[in-house]
């Protein structure tokens, strides 16, 4: 066998051959003040923007990131300076790829700082105080392969300088998803998912999972898994939670359980609920998806995002489907001030919308695919071959 001399690698770059396709996308978010800019994060491809409404995209965390896979993106709606990140997607498959922690940025993605939590891994939310920018909450689902102390949900009062853990059930549960009360932010409601990978399943469920209400930022919270109109009994499961920005005491939660899963509402800040929708197509493989999104301007408006957008008008009594550019639906964000400029992630990347979801922008000028495998062939130039998660099998000339 021959050794190189690695001097030899010094003169090589890497070059990008393509395709300009997008990669799964669990993190999406706009800029509340510029019409024209988002960002989205890549489970296999960091942190990415577009000043253009999705026309172009760059990406902004490379130099900067020591993982690549993103769980959420936060942008403040006091200061959209302000970009918060939590690395590790919870959309925990075989392939699953960890993170390492929370990076924000104070200059539009420009830049970026590494804020701990490095041992979370996986991130489900990141959410940011509606009027301070410094207070910061992060729901971290810990380890898909084993248990760990990193995980629950954790607060940070200085922007992601120090952070507390608020809320923590055991080592095998961690906090996946994360609401606040944006007419009163000191009610958040989180969700806990007991739940374990390892290389051939996946179990979901225990009873560390479970639905959970503070009323003092985070000091305190009371478990309001079992609640009025809730399912009494039978293992819980993935629960999605979004609180209703417009109408006060107004929260919707998406659950998975044994007996009588479904979309739940409650008008009274979750003292009592009421199932409104037990269909099916809203509970598709709910160890991946199960994410629920209050409209930001329609009290009666709710999405569900699963291997379909569905979209109610009416309280959750009906859903209709709202036909994106690509299935595996993960991802939602809303402009407060206009409901119908969104951002939308999925497994093909992300797409932007201005109709409410009746046109998206394209996923083809994302450089972020998953690869599962490589190959060339004896042409000369040679071809790259590659099999894309979700995307097909794609071969590109290497001269490109």
């Amino acid at each position: 066998m021959t050794n190189l001399d690695p001097s030899l690698f010094k003169a090589m770059s890497f070059r990008c051959i393509g395709p300009p396709r997008g990669g799964r996308v669990v993190a999406a978010a706009g800029d509340p003040s510029e019409r024209a800019t988002f960002y989205f994060g890549a489970v296999a491809g960091g942190v990415w923007k577009t000043t253009d409404a999705g026309v172009t995209w760059r990406n902004v965390s490379d130099g900067f990131f020591k993982t690549a896979s993103v769980g959420d993106i936060a942008v403040s709606l006091t200061d959209p300076n302000v970009v918060v990140v939590g690395m590790g997607e919870s959309t925990i498959r075989v392939d699953v790829s960890h993170g390492d922690g929370v990076y924000k940025s104070t200059d539009g993605g420009r830049t970026w700082v590494h804020c701990g939590l490095a041992d979370t891994r996986h991130i489900g939310k990141v959410r940011i105080h509606p009027r301070d920018p410094n207070r910061i909450y992060v729901a971290a689902l810990g380890h898909a392969f084993g248990p760990n102390e990193e995980r629950g949900v954790f607060r940070s009062t200085d922007g992601g300088k120090s952070w507390e853990k608020v809320l923590f059930v055991s080592e095998r549960a961690g906090a996946v998803d994360l609401s606040i009360d944006h007419q009163n932010p000191d009610i958040l409601y989180a969700t806990t998912w007991e739940v374990h990978r390892n290389f051939w399943e996946l179990s979901s469920g225990g009873p560390g999972s479970g639905l959970w209400k503070s009323t003092d930022g985070g000091d305190t919270w009371t478990n309001i898994s079992r609640a009025k109109g809730l399912p009494q009994e039978g293992l819980l499961g993935k629960i999605g939670v979004s609180a209703s920005p417009v109408q006060a005491g107004r929260v919707w939660a998406l659950i998975e359980s044994q007996k009588d899963p479904g979309l739940y509402r409650s008008d009274d800040f979750g003292a009592t609920w009421k199932q409104v929708c037990d269909k099916s197509d809203l509970r598709q493989r709910p160890w991946y998806y199960m994410h629920v999104f209050a409209d930001t301007q329609d009290p009666d408006t709710v999405y569900v995002l699963n291997l379909g957008m569905w979209k109610s008008t009416d309280a959750g009594k009906t859903f209709t489907e709202i036909f994106t550019p690509h299935g595996d639906n993960h991802a939602l964000w809303i402009d407060p001030a206009d409901n119908r400029r969104m951002i939308e992630g999925n497994d093909g990347g992300a797409c932007v919308s201005f109709d409410g979801g009746e046109s998206f922008s394209s996923i083809y000028n994302q450089l972020t695919a998953q690869f599962y495998r490589m190959d060339v062939d004896d042409a000369f130039p040679y071809r790259v071959y590659g099999t894309q998660q979700d995307n097909s099998s794609v071969r590109v000339p290497s001269d490109t």
